[in-house]
């Protein structure tokens, strides 16, 4: 039975909050929006938001993937599949963990811009931490006031270009045939800014048929026109041109092989090409009433996929071949107002406003085959429109009534699905299925004393099935109108706290109750249908330490405990799923620590480890589960500066001790193809110069 006992270590954290009651200087926490939509401290809030700024997010790393700036956040957990054809896994308290390919269940931000379809599902591929300023991570029932498919809420922002221009040059080397090179300009001043930055980044992969080719561009300009408002325009674009994908080994290949790839992805020639551009717009002004912000965002991207699935899998007529193709415009527009009654002893700040997100996908399927020639494109087997809008007004409120903050939120979700099936020769698909629920939240937090806040919060939220979940999950693998949405209650109780001059600790109880969860029913001919499971329900806590030890030395621990099971029976493809059983791909315990030290400057140099429990890969846990693993790792960068020069080097290795773990788990793969093997010990080192004009 899952136990939560913190009385005999909590008390011991009010000594010291009592010891400085009376006289503290600690300095206040970074300011935050997301959650409350305003600028306010996160030490505030009553929910889980935590703030990751450029530099610990990005100094001494490879710059590639979203996992290397996460690990410090309690809640979230990172599965770098070492397979960018699928892109990352990340899920937050569970939610999201059972992706089989990009972020679902998560609401991904940048600048305001969603990153996720209106559907849910989504990919951080598309962002550029080359340019980023700060990450913000919301977990809990305030990520709900975000809208449909808000398990948890991670919001990234590109920094403004500012001061005298400068222009810089970075180039890596790494294991496994991996090389990036970057270079960008930026520069600023009361009036306008700007940033520009292209990388190219290659790898032959840590497995067989793993390669994989990216190129990014971002720019960004940002405007002035007055002291009351700002205008940035912004446009980003990834292109990935035959990513190889190596697909999931089941046990015996691992242990066989743990850098093979599936023999069906090689005699396939599995790949995927995506090409992306999106532009966005972001105005905000203040008026002597309040503060209006708007986003306006637009783009295409085009994807081209080449699955394994078997020939003969692919002579029913309901088959849609085993290539997908499908170009999608998308575009969304986010008005709000901020407005702050001053009521005399108190403040009570009211947003209101209004995301309205559609997409548009013009997609056709082929047989992967031609004759005895395989992994090319044959005949056409799908060719269909498929639409997804989402219209969500909201409010949202805020009281602070001394030492007393009051959080309150109402949106109103509805996401509608249209398909129009234009390949009739085995049948018309067409149909809508239209989503609704409103997602109410509320919150408080109460400071105790000057160095411990207190507070609790509730929510309710919805998750709609994605468009991929539902193609399949009908009656002859047809379009499944008849999935519900899954809707979840959350109650989370925390406190926080400053337990010296320099450290600060979160600590959140949480518990989530799920109706209708979403689960595999069964993958088999490299297809997926899913059906909605009775109850699920997720305890668990979240502890965050931050302390500067010194004044050249600073520490970070972030450890996560979650207990998540069914709770009530229910069959899956012909077998009972038993009440108690574990819900796949959520490890129950992570731990995160890292200590970083900065002798002189420009030298600094920091370790990380990494542990993470074992992980279920299905839903009847019979399965051999991904073994639970310990990680280190270990950089150092230099930095050198000559008159209006700064070079830069940066040595890194991960996976210091050499283990062999399992990186990633596919949940509920009908091959039993469960397993993405992590690499074994990998070195990186990384140079660059940056030029300032006067």
């Amino acid at each position: 039975m899952y136990r939560l006992s913190p009385r005999f270590w909590l008390p011991t954290l009010f000594l010291p909050l009592a010891a400085q009651a009376e006289n503290s200087t600690y300095q206040a926490d970074p300011l935050v929006v997301t959650g409350s939509r305003y600028q306010a401290s996160g030490w505030q809030l009553p929910f889980s938001v935590n703030r990751i700024d450029a530099e610990q997010a990005t100094l001494g790393k490879p710059g590639v993937n979203l996992s290397e700036a996460l690990g410090s956040v309690p809640g979230l957990v990172v599965q770098n599949r070492q397979n960018y054809a699928q892109d990352l896994q990340i899920s937050s308290r569970g939610f999201g963990a059972r992706s089989a390919f990009g972020i679902r269940g998560i609401k991904l931000l940048a600048d305001g811009v969603p990153l996720s379809n209106p559907d849910g599902q989504g990919q951080a591929a598309t962002f550029d931490l080359d340019s980023l300023e700060r990450i913000e991570v919301l977990r809990g029932p305030f990520a709900s006031v975000y809208g449909s498919n808000s398990g948890g809420v991670i919001q990234l922002f590109s920094r403004d270009g500012e001061g005298a221009p400068k222009v810089a040059l970075d180039t890596s080397q790494a294991t496994y045939g991996t090389s990036r090179t970057r270079v960008s300009a930026e520069g600023g001043n009361d009036r306008a800014g700007f940033i520009i930055n292209r990388s190219h980044f290659e790898t032959d992969g840590y497995r067989d048929h793993s390669g994989a080719i990216l190129d990014k561009t971002f720019a960004k300009l940002t405007l002035y026109p007055d002291d009351l408002s700002k205008l940035s325009l912004s446009f980003s674009e990834l292109d990935q041109n035959g990513t190889q994908d190596p697909q999931g080994l089941s046990w015996d290949q691992v242990q066989a092989d743990r850098r093979s790839a599936a023999p069906s992805a090689l005699q396939f020639d599995t790949r995927k090409t995506v090409d992306h551009r999106q532009f966005a717009l972001n105005y905000e002004r203040s008026f002597a009433a309040g503060t209006w912000q708007s986003t306006v965002y637009s783009g295409t991207r085009r994807v081209i996929q080449y699955q394994s699935i078997p020939v003969a899998a692919q002579t029913p007529a309901s088959q849609s071949g085993g290539v997908i193709d499908f170009e999608r415009r998308f575009h969304g527009i986010g008005n709000r107002w901020i407005h702050s009654f001053d009521l005399g002893s108190s403040l009570l700040t009211v947003t209101t406003g209004l995301d309205y997100d559609y997409s548009r996908d013009d997609r056709q399927g082929y047989e992967n085959f031609i004759g005895t020639t395989l992994g090319v494109k044959g005949n056409l087997r799908r060719d269909e429109r498929n639409e997804v809008t989402s219209l969500s007004p909201y409010v949202q409120a805020a009281w602070q009534l001394g030492k007393l903050d009051l959080q309150a939120g109402l949106r109103h979700s509805q996401v509608e699905f249209d398909v129009d099936d234009r390949f009739l020769s085995n049948g018309d698909d067409s149909g809508s299925v239209t989503y609704r629920e409103l997602t109410p939240t509320l919150g408080a937090s109460y400071a105790l004393l000057p160095d411990l806040n207190i507070y609790a919060s509730w929510g309710k939220g919805l998750e709609t099935p994605t468009l991929n979940e539902l193609s399949y999950s009908g009656p002859d693998n047809s379009f499944g109108f008849e999935l519900k949405p899954a809707t979840s209650e959350q109650i989370e109780i925390g406190l926080k706290a400053r337990l010296a001059q320099a450290t600060s600790l979160q600590l959140a109880l949480f518990q989530i109750d799920t109706d209708d969860e979403l689960v595999v029913a069964s993958a088999s001919g490299g297809r997926s249908r899913f059906q909605n499971a009775a109850q699920t329900r997720r305890r668990g806590l979240e502890l965050a330490l931050e302390s500067r030890l010194s004044d050249t030395l600073r520490a970070n621990l972030a450890y996560t405990e979650i207990d998540a099971t069914y709770s009530k029976d229910f069959t899956s493809n012909g077998r009972l799923i038993e009440e108690g059983n574990h819900l796949p791909g959520i490890p129950a315990r992570t731990l995160y620590g890292e200590l970083a030290w900065q002798p002189v400057e420009g030298f600094s140099t920091a370790v990380e480890g990494l542990y993470r429990s074992k992980l279920y890969v299905e839903d009847s846990n019979t399965a051999k589960t991904a073994p639970s693993h310990a990680l280190f790792n270990w950089q150092a960068r230099f930095e050198q500066k000559a008159g209006a020069l700064t070079f830069n080097q940066v040595l890194r290795i991960d996976n210091l001790l050499d283990r062999e773990y399992i990186g990633s788990v596919i949940v509920g793969d009908g091959n039993g193809r469960y397993y993405e093997p992590g690499p074994e010990r990998a070195w990186y080192v990384g140079a660059g110069v940056q030029y300032q004009f006067d």
